[in-house]
């Protein structure tokens, strides 16, 4: 059943909370707008363990990128695609499965459970991998691709190193544990399926990133940046030219929900 109610506090509440993120320079116009549409439909159609999980993903993860941001400012003007001002299509490919999941449940409310293993497991990932990359760039180790575990600059999409996963872990249990002490009933089998699909998710993402997430070639080496400062475009030595880091974000948590499901069903 649709609940009107729910629907206008999610509305409310994304949009102060947005709106303060955009303040803070957390959010661009077309983020705050993002926040909107994944805070209004998490509420609104999931409920508040979903909604309060959604809020502490991205309070979370709004902390960690401030976290010794001088550190990281070079990566975020030569490596990184985009810095830590998120826009709309961040904030869709960060809680845009985690929304369709819960526009799903009213439709199916037999399914319920089914959809909390889903949404766990898709926040989880989100969770996992955006902790690994605020808290991996900082490790003082050489980060090494996953693929071949040769040493890389910091930054390099598919990089993973021991401090980045170990934020991995810690940040898809803390989404598991979160949502699963924010239910009516607290259910200790989400935080497991949390974990798990959250780091295998995270993992994917990684993957992706070492093979088929587009790269390309400038003046600094290997960039996720398409165009220079001067609007010129760079040229594309690596991966999909469609599958930019937003896509390959959607992309895994897809797999992290997959994962979290097989699980609550095993």
């Amino acid at each position: 059943m649709i609940d009107t109610t729910r629907i206008l506090l999610g509305l409310v509440i994304s949009s102060g909370i947005g709106a303060l993120a955009y303040r803070r320079g957390s959010l661009s116009k077309s983020g705050w707008l993002g926040a909107i549409i994944t805070g209004t439909t998490t509420f609104g159609f999931g409920g508040w363990a979903h909604g309060i999980t959604l809020v502490a993903f991205f309070v979370s993860s709004t902390l960690l990128s401030r976290w010794r941001k001088r550190h990281k400012q070079h990566l975020e003007h030569t490596v990184f695609e985009k810095g830590s001002q998120r826009d709309i299509w961040q904030a869709l490919a960060n809680g845009g499965v985690g929304s369709a999941i819960c526009l799903c449940m009213p439709i199916f409310p037999d399914a319920v459970d089914l959809f909390n293993a889903l949404y766990v497991g898709a926040m989880a990932t989100v969770a996992a991998d955006t902790w690994a990359t605020e808290l991996g760039v900082l490790s003082r180790n050489q980060p090494r691709l996953i693929t071949t575990f040769a040493s890389v600059a910091r930054g390099t999409s598919g990089a993973i190193s021991g401090v980045g996963t170990l934020a991995t872990a810690a940040g898809a249990l803390a989404m598991g544990v979160v949502f699963s002490v924010s239910l009516p009933v607290s259910m200790p089998i989400l935080i497991v399926a949390g974990s798990i699909g959250g780091l295998i998710g995270s993992l994917s993402d990684s993957l992706m990133g070492a093979t088929v997430q587009r790269l390309f070639a400038t003046a600094h080496g290997p960039s996720e940046r398409r165009f220079a400062a001067d609007g010129s475009e760079h040229t594309l030595i690596r991966g999909w030219m469609w599958l930019n880091n937003d896509m390959v974000n959607f992309l895994s948590s897809l797999c992290g929900a997959g994962v979290a499901l097989l699980i609550w069903l095993v």
